[in-house]
């Protein structure tokens, strides 16, 4: 199995909402009141939900190691993906905030989208698919980026005068998550 072939998982993930009781999976399979979680992976932007050790809390926005290692503190066993729809209203109202966190945290990750984002077709560049960007805005980026590498947001904002680059991407992560979408950029 090569690198490539590889599944790739989810290290970190942020608390989207905690359910102390859990929730009924099916209405066939009985009720097991395990504390769950819904959370939003750090690399992959994955949405998951977990069973939470016993005696342990987690609250909205918090980050919890959710690898395979054995040193998983808080998480005790993750039960699997889910999709946008299985996020309970909670959850869906702490999305945006929580990818703005991750943008945040993850700067240069995000910088170098903006210094290395080709084309998708030869109609359209992946830039464009930013809420916000339109041909404009994308040329502007790219004639700055040929200057100079953009170093961060403040950088990126200050040289082409587009809006907050963080609320953008978050967007962007929150359509990919929610809508079925022909490209992808930062959702796995």
């Amino acid at each position: 199995m090569t690198t490539l072939e590889r599944k790739r998982y989810e290290e970190f993930a942020y608390v989207l909402d905690y359910l102390p009781h859990g929730k009924p999976r099916s209405t066939t399979q009985s009720f097991r009141a395990e504390p769950i979680v819904q959370l939003l992976g750090e690399d992959y932007f994955t949405l998951l939900e977990a069973v939470v050790n016993i005696g342990a809390v987690l609250n909205p926005r918090e980050r919890a190691y959710v690898g395979k290692s054995a040193s998983r503190i808080k998480i005790s066993h993750i039960l699997g993906r889910i999709n946008y729809e299985e996020l309970t209203s909670e959850a869906k109202n702490e999305l945006l905030s929580v990818v703005e966190e991750i943008a945040k945290n993850h700067e240069k990750r995000f910088t170098d989208f903006f210094n290395e984002a080709q084309a998708v077709t030869p109609r359209m560049h992946s830039l464009e698919l930013l809420p916000g960007i339109g041909k404009k805005y994308m040329w502007a980026i790219l004639k700055e980026r040929e200057k100079k590498p953009f170093e961060n947001y403040q950088n990126i904002q200050t040289r082409t005068q587009i809006p907050d680059p963080v609320k953008m991407i978050a967007k962007r992560v929150k359509q990919e998550l929610s809508e079925e979408s022909k490209y992808k950029i930062f959702v796995r």
